[in-house]
């Protein structure tokens, strides 16, 4: 109860101060709050707090390059939901206002706060997502997925074996079965992935979805817990270019792109990994923009961050960061990020991860 007081008072102090509150005003809410922690042993945040929480949380994100836009986060309150079908709908809802027909906009849907064992949870480490299936012929769809799969097929969902199946959302309200629930086909905007020189690339029929909205993690706003709070920016054509469809345990594609353009891999110092990667995401990036489609590529990420920076410093607030997270996984020495040194130290408000609820004993 101690620990609560603490951080709901250090919150609210801190909302209130860039909220440009007076100090009758921030005392006020302090001592609201705290009867209501006295009387219920929780206090419930209004939506002017639950909106700068959210967005303070993504400006405090170490992991997060794109931090520059935090104070544009579209935020949606849903904690009066608390039903899966309603849930189920505001998941919908999400997807449709965030995507925008590819003018993406940064979006996070706020559900009910975990209480003495109540609690929502969404399954699924990204709303919309492929299926990976391991078959006796080998993998098929996204290696990352399969444990998430499997729990779909146990809960009932139809495999279907195809490379790019998008998963149903898995909704759990406190301790009650889990429900699963089909998302629209024609509401998952894909990108087919083209190249500007090469023709033959689309033979290797890749895509990816438009936008990528983290729903696995928490949301700790003063104390308060949201266990599902799913959240999206745009991507970095890295994310899918250098890790979705390169890394060595996702769609693995570097050896099928070197084999096309006839780069001899007998050897790593021919660096026919880089030259194919550097194939890969120019694709991406060509595709995207080719369809219209929100996307920044690293280079200019890097400079965005360095703006959040500059930023940030003018506030007199310090920049924390995972610097591992933060250089981007191609040419990471040519941004500025790589030759700074960054604090891992956690601020509140945060997003954190949490056990997924199918791999729980």
């Amino acid at each position: 109860m101690e620990k609560m007081f603490q951080e709901a008072e250090k919150f609210l102090r801190l909302c209130y101060d860039e909220l440009g509150k007076t100090e009758g005003e921030v005392e006020q809410r302090i001592q609201e709050v705290f009867r209501e922690i006295d009387d219920n042993g929780f206090y419930e945040h209004n939506y002017e707090e639950l909106k700068f929480g959210a967005k303070a949380a993504w400006r405090n994100s170490n992991r997060c390059i794109g931090r520059l836009f935090w104070d544009q986060l579209h935020v949606l309150d849903k904690r009066h939901l608390n039903t899966e079908k309603a849930i189920y709908q505001a998941l919908i809802e999400h997807i449709d206002f965030a995507t925008n027909g590819g003018k993406i906009r940064p979006t996070i849907s706020v559900f009910s706060q975990s209480i003495s064992g109540e609690t929502v949870r969404i399954w699924n480490h990204q709303l919309i997502r492929y299926a990976g299936y391991e078959t006796e012929g080998g993998i098929i769809g996204d290696p990352d997925s399969i444990a998430f799969t499997n729990a779909c097929i146990d809960l009932g969902w139809e495999p279907k074996y195809g490379h790019f199946d998008v998963l149903p959302l898995v909704i759990q309200v406190n301790d009650h079965e889990p429900q699963w629930f089909n998302i629209p086909e024609d509401l998952v905007y894909e990108v087919s992935i083209s190249h500007p020189e090469y023709e033959w690339f689309t033979a290797l029929n890749l895509k990816w979805y438009a936008v990528p909205i983290i729903s696995d993690m928490s949301l700790d706003i003063g104390g308060v817990l949201y266990s599902a709070a799913p959240f999206n920016g745009w991507y970095m054509g890295t994310e899918i270019g250098a890790r979705n469809l390169a890394d060595d345990n996702r769609y693995n594609m570097l050896p099928t792109i070197a084999d096309y353009m006839n780069l001899s891999n007998d050897r790593p110092s021919t660096l026919w990994k880089d030259r194919a990667l550097i194939e890969l995401n120019t694709a991406v990036l060509h595709s995207f923009k080719q369809a219209g489609v929100s996307i920044v590529d690293h280079h200019t990420a890097a400079q965005q961050f360095k703006k959040f920076e500059e930023r940030e410093a003018k506030a007199d607030r310090d920049v924390t960061g995972k610097w591992s997270w933060l250089i981007p996984p191609v040419s990471p020495a040519t941004t500025h990020v790589f030759h700074k040194p960054y604090s891992n130290a956690t601020e509140k408000p945060n997003y954190f991860y949490q056990t997924k609820p199918y791999q729980e004993e």
